[in-house]
């Protein structure tokens, strides 16, 4: 036998994994598009929440606030300058102390180059280089300030240098120096297009230890110096002026005493070559704490605040084509670990994978919902509807199991036609399949029932061998809905209302009715007809005029195109009309409502009157001139005017329609 060995898996996403299941995430969002939102809307405020025990933007935005917080209390920033004075001030002391009892010439003239020092310290830092101390511990004291300012001043541009340098041993000094040396080399390689990642693997195993934030190639090196350089610049711009020069002096200084001077001018001027944005001015920032820091740390807090500034406002997606992808994966290690990562990522996932499966689709950066979106939307607003119907409001239509079905079989069968749901008449599907298959060539041979071959004579059904059982007819109806998008309906707050309706009555349609033919119209300086996949991403238009006259005219137009079906039209308004369309195609607005336009609308009443199909007006809005105008239309029309609380409305145009069709099947 074959010898088999058995790993994990390495070949991509796991074949056997269960499809991501996103429908959770859309129904989520359907609960803000329902209210009114666009998908845009929906899904950010999703991202936001956090979804299926991810942490949400929200989240992470808020411990990136604490986290700036607790990093602006941790000290203060001139706190290299306050150590750095108080050692020079002990070295002094010391040596003041060992020439005090000493009445020699030479211990007053001592004392008088020490009263002669400057204030600057970094100034008398450089004036004390080559002062030769009489006090053994003022000389060490003197030693350790200087090692600490060649240390922390490394340390601010190199993290982590300071431990590095912990012991001053000058061998340890000149590996930083063949380590600036080496670095250079491997820059100006990069540059001329020689260098390789085997030339960093070599540098990092050489030199590894003096980078904590372990770079994996040499962009990532510059990236991580880049950032401590800018942090760097930072931190002095944070200073007062005074406190600037003399901190920067006192960097120089260090620098010159280590022989680090030349070397550290000329990577800076690498690496502003390669990155322009080292030019820039860099705005300081505010610290709350009590503690001195050293420069090192106060770098490093600079860095990070700077860091958590830029991921505030990248989570914040408030700017103008934010994307989740604006996110910068490695701050947020950085500030809060592989969790932090995984909720991020998990969140990116969700708006791939309802873009992927077919639920959105980004339409030059316009975020729309597909058809299969909508439809499972208006199943969630018509289950909705339905909760809230009264029992004894309640009628059998929605509860059939045979939705789609148009009426008794007729015993006829015809070619299956996409979005057939009539049933399947399986005996002609699988003997059509057959015919085919012969006409093709023949079904291989079966061989004897339970041979190892025997599965070679199995039928393969193709989607044009399936049949369908014809129906009788049963009378279709061609449904009309206006809705009005006018600003007073944002403004009374009945617009998700109207909306939620409009996808609820396409939704019960589609499912009980698929024979119907429907129609929304959205008007309100103008009329438009509105598809399904605009219902759920629409918003109210912030324009004035109640244009109900062009609304009838799209109406009509559509009812006469299918003159065999029963006329239904519905309309949704919480104001009289005050516009009309011109003969130019231009509209008029004027209120109170212009004669004109009252006449116009009421001519296209009469006509819907002549078409035999009855107005049913739902009011949002309790006003004398309004109800008037309806009044006037039921009595021309014979339709029925019903007040509507905005959030029973679902449930009033849907029960209408099902009533107003359960009369029609019974005539």
């Amino acid at each position: 036998m074959a010898n088999y060995r058995y790993g994990e898996y390495d070949g991509g996403p796991d074949p056997l994994a269960t499809p991501y299941d996103v429908r959770g995430a859309l129904d989520d969002m359907g609960d803000d598009i329902l209210g009114g939102g666009t998908p845009a809307e929906a899904l950010r405020d999703l991202l936001r929440r956090g979804w299926q025990n991810r942490r949400g933007l929200d989240d992470l935005l808020r411990r990136v606030r604490e986290r700036s917080r607790e990093l602006r209390s941790r000290g203060r920033l001139d706190g290299m300058l306050e150590q750095a004075r108080a050692l020079l001030d002990t070295a002094i002391g010391q040596e003041r102390a060992e020439l005090f009892p000493d009445p020699s010439d030479d211990a007053r003239l001592r004392e008088a180059d020490l009263d002669a020092l400057p204030d600057d310290t970094s100034r008398a830092i450089r004036q004390l280089a080559d002062y030769d101390w009489r006090s053994q511990a003022a000389r060490e004291t003197f030693d350790k300030l200087r090692d600490l300012l060649r240390r922390e001043v490394l340390d601010s541009q190199f993290r982590g240098m300071k431990e590095a340098l912990e012991n001053p041993d000058p061998a340890a000094m000149q590996r930083v120096k063949d380590m600036l040396a080496d670095l250079r080399t491997m820059l100006d390689a990069d540059t001329r297009g020689e260098h390789t990642q085997e030339d960093f693997e070599r540098f990092m195993g050489e030199y590894g230890d003096m980078f904590p934030e372990n770079p994996q190639n040499l962009e990532e090196l510059v990236d991580s110096l880049v950032r401590r350089m800018m942090a760097a610049e930072r931190l002095l711009n944070s200073l007062s002026d005074e406190q600037r020069e003399e901190l920067a002096n006192l960097m120089a200084q260090a620098l010159e005493d280590a022989g680090l001077a030349a070397e550290m001018a000329a990577l800076g001027d690498a690496l502003r070559a390669r990155r322009p944005e080292l030019g820039a001015p860099q705005r300081g920032v505010r610290m709350s704490g009590e503690d001195p820091l050293g420069l090192g740390d106060a770098t490093s807090a600079v860095s990070d605040l700077a860091d958590l500034a830029e991921l505030e406002s990248a989570l914040g997606q408030d700017y103008a084509g934010a994307n989740l992808d604006d996110v910068d994966e490695e701050a947020v290690r950085r500030a809060f670990g592989r969790q932090a990562v995984d909720d991020l990522e998990a969140l990116r996932r969700i708006e791939r994978e309802l873009q992927r499966q077919g639920y959105l689709t980004n339409n030059g950066g316009n975020l729309e919902l597909t058809p299969k979106a909508v439809r499972r939307i208006g199943d969630t607003a018509l289950r909705r509807v339905f909760a809230g119907l009264e029992n004894g409001m309640r009628s059998g239509d929605h509860d059939l199991h045979d939705a789609g079905q148009a009426g008794d079989l007729t015993g006829a069968t015809r070619e299956w036609e996409f979005g057939d749901e009539q049933p399947i008449d399986v005996p002609r599907t699988v003997r059509s399949a057959l015919l085919r298959s012969i006409g093709q060539g023949g079904l291989p041979p079966a061989t004897p029932r339970g041979a190892a071959e025997g599965r070679r004579g199995r039928v393969k059904l193709s989607p044009r061998d399936f049949q369908v059982a014809e129906t009788e007819r049963r009378n279709s109806a061609a449904v009309s809905l206006l809705v009005d998008l006018s600003y007073s309906m944002a403004l009374r707050g009945t617009w998700a209302a109207a909306k939620q309706t409009a996808l609820a009555l396409h939704a019960l349609l589609r499912s009980k009715y698929p024979q119907d033919a429907i129609q929304v119209v959205g008007f309100s300086n103008y009329a438009r007809e509105l598809r399904e996949t605009e219902l759920a991403g629409l918003g109210w238009d912030m324009v004035q005029g109640t244009n109900l006259h062009h609304a009838l005219m799209l109406a009509g137009r559509h009812l006469d195109r299918h003159p065999e079906h029963e006329p239904v039209v519905l309309i949704v308004t919480d104001g009289e009309p005050t516009a009309h369309l011109q003969r130019d195609g231009r509209p008029w607005f004027d209120w109170p409502p212009a004669p004109e336009t009252l006449e116009l609308t009421l001519a296209e009443v009469d006509k819907m009157t002549r078409r035999h199909a009855a107005l049913n007006i739902f009011m949002l809005a309790e006003d004398d001139r309004l109800s008037a105008f309806v009044d006037n239309v039921a009595r021309r029309n014979g339709g029925r005017v019903l007040r509507a609380a905005p959030e029973h409305l679902g449930e009033y145009v849907v029960n209408d329609f099902l009533r107003t069709r359960g009369a029609r099947r019974q005539r």
